[in-house]
């Protein structure tokens, strides 16, 4: 397959492009620079431009482009360049696609579980309504500004993910130091569902989605990208400190997190979401890591 892919220095895409290569797949990676060889082309996800080659007869596209959520407070500058670089970008992207003459039959265009705001206790699938707040906003525009792929008869996916656990970044990432100093614990009162998944599946699952076998009826729409099985935050600390034979029990206050995040911390860390992978297991799909405590062996064991 040729896979055209956005996004691809970041956490997810440097993974997925390392497999994606690995198992013979050529990859074409849209840069916002001068392309420096053959592996890349241009794009002007802000401008509105796209080389149209790189397109043009491409069996699939991923789409991970987009500015941090979570790594930087939510000033109003931040909250707004977060929404540009995913909507316009997205846009950019879909109306070249629907433009090209040859287009790619799948384009599978990054999202996020933030849709579905605080559910609590509930669990929820993708057939859950939109949730409240900032996040659910995005989300619900983010996947929108991809119809013009659709309209043109690209079957589109949302892949809808939750937490990433990679020690090479994201927030499991950045906050394992602290863990591996004896300095982890809750957040806020740890009752909250937290929705997760392994960097290995999460490359596994998009892999899925845009397998060479999936027809141009199959997977569309949202699905999610979590393992099975939720877990509240305070089971989640409990588990990070097992696997590093570390204590895990200084709290974070919920008011420290506010002060230090702004806005994320309300529909970040601090809220409840326990959402569940209908359509991906339904699809057929087959975790390598479904619990947690392996799924962090494993993370951890490869670093």
């Amino acid at each position: 397959m040729r896979v055209v892919v956005t996004g691809a220095s970041g956490l997810i895409g440097t993974a997925l492009v390392r497999a994606l290569e690995d198992g013979g797949d050529e990859v074409v990676r849209l840069v916002r620079r001068a392309p420096s060889g053959p592996g890349e082309a241009r794009w002007d996800p802000m401008g509105g431009t796209v080389d149209g080659k790189a397109l043009d007869g491409a069996d699939a596209v991923v789409h991970l482009a987009g500015a941090g959520v979570g790594d930087r407070p939510w000033t109003r500058a931040r909250k707004k360049l977060i929404y540009d670089s995913r909507i316009t970008g997205t846009r950019t992207l879909a109306e070249a696609i629907a433009r090209a003459g040859d287009p790619p039959r799948v384009l599978v265009s990054g999202s996020a579980i933030g849709f579905y705001g605080d559910t609590g206790g509930r669990a929820v699938d993708e057939s859950a309504p939109i949730g409240e707040g900032f996040l659910a906003g995005l989300v619900r525009d983010w996947e929108a500004a991809a119809a013009p792929a659709a309209e043109a008869g690209v079957r589109v996916a949302h892949p809808r993910t939750g937490i990433v656990l990679s020690a090479g970044g994201g927030l499991f990432g950045r906050l394992l130091p602290l863990f591996r100093l004896g300095l982890g614990g809750r957040i806020g009162n740890g009752r909250q569902w937290v929705s997760w998944i392994a960097l290995d599946d999460t490359v596994a699952a998009l892999r899925h989605l845009i397998g060479p076998d999936a027809p141009r009826d199959g997977l569309a729409g949202p699905v999610n990208l979590v393992a099975p099985e939720a877990v509240t935050n305070a089971a989640y600390t409990r588990a990070v400190g097992r696997v590093l034979h570390r204590p895990a029990v200084v709290p974070v206050p919920a008011f420290a997190l506010r002060a230090a995040l702004l806005g994320f911390a309300d529909e970040g860390p601090l809220i409840s979401q326990r959402v569940v992978p209908r359509r991906l297991e339904e699809s057929g799909f087959s975790f390598a890591h479904p619990e947690l405590e392996g799924a962090l062996a494993a993370v951890l064991g490869a670093r």
